[in-house]
């Protein structure tokens, strides 16, 4: 994605640490970039840690495709005593017998595939228009519905009473606490979420993230915004989009919105990068490059396409 002279544009890998908001994670690069224009994809609680997904500038635009991708978790989950929040910031509610590792390991294979679960009653949910973490925290208890979610793979890597920790790859959605909550409840016990450490979002891993020292976002604004990627086909290729290169004619008529199905549709029966994935008939999302450079996000939908978005600073 082509820089703007004023606003920087692209992809941050973060590592946020423990202790901090995901909110209060995205003061130093705000303040090495220049720009208020910065925002992530997907929240961490306070006391867990691992990578996100920051967006500057124009490729906020992106942000629906960055924030319903699959994600891989290490979690601690310490059995015995559930908490109100389900996290070790919260007030103990209730106790119980540990369970054997055995145990642990049986009931595993009731939480992978396709499942319901009661996200946590403090959490960013809005329940008649206000979040249920406040509901909460004022005294209330609001009713928590379960929702679909998707859990590929779960496994038990360590054993270490009252502590084990699992490993988790999930679907966009899946409370990683709730799992705790729900684990230990299947069998025979109570716990909470001790420790989170989110590993992977999609193709983003976090051994690539900038680990974000220093308050005044070094490696950020100085040096040419080391950490800063602009939004290429690898970037796409993470998110397991496919792509189209465009010729200027074609790019042109993309930026001033005419109809895609004249430009795309002979281009869409070969797209590259996850073309494999496709068939004939399918709905998907797909971007489109100019020149290597980042220029749109189309959608196909029962046959017809539509815009997700434009980038209008892209250079003819």
């Amino acid at each position: 994605m082509p820089m703007n002279n004023t606003v920087p544009s692209g992809l941050i890998l973060l590592n946020k640490k423990t202790g901090i908001t995901s909110f209060d994670a995205l003061g130093a690069i705000k303040r090495g970039l220049g720009t208020g224009k910065v925002g992530h994809t997907g929240t961490l609680d306070k006391f867990a840690q691992g990578l996100m997904l920051v967006l500057a500038g124009r490729a906020l635009k992106l942000s629906p495709w960055f924030s319903h991708c699959d994600k891989q978790y290490l979690g601690g989950i310490r059995f015995g005593v559930e908490t109100d929040t389900l996290d070790p910031e919260g007030k103990p509610v209730a106790e119980a017998p540990l369970p054997s590792r055995e145990q642990v390991e049986e009931v595993l294979s009731q939480f992978t595939g396709g499942i319901m679960q009661a996200p946590p009653a403090y959490s960013a949910i809005h329940i008649n228009g206000k979040r249920a973490s406040a509901l909460a925290r004022s005294g209330e208890a609001p009713v928590m519905k379960e929702r679909p979610v998707h859990i590929y793979r779960l496994e038990l890597r360590s054993w270490a009473p009252p502590t084990a920790e699992i490993y988790v790859h999930c679907s966009s959605g899946t409370y990683i606490r709730s799992l705790a909550r729900d684990i230990a409840l299947a069998a025979g016990s109570r716990a909470h979420l001790c420790s989170l450490v989110r590993t992977q979002i999609a193709g983003f891993r976090l051994e690539d993230a900038w680990e974000g020292i220093g308050d005044q976002g070094s490696g950020i604004g100085e040096g040419g915004q080391n950490f800063l990627r602009p939004i290429d086909k690898s970037v796409i290729g993470a998110l397991s989009l496919p792509w189209f290169e465009v010729g200027s004619g074609e790019a042109q008529q993309i930026i001033h919105g005419k109809p895609l199905s004249a430009i795309l549709d002979e281009k869409a029966l070969f797209p590259q990068g996850e073309a494999s994935a496709l068939s004939a008939g399918q709905d998907y999302s797909a971007a489109v490059f100019f020149g290597g450079a980042f220029a749109a996000i189309v959608e196909k939908n029962n046959g017809k396409w539509k815009y997700g978005c434009v980038d209008s600073g892209i250079k003819m």
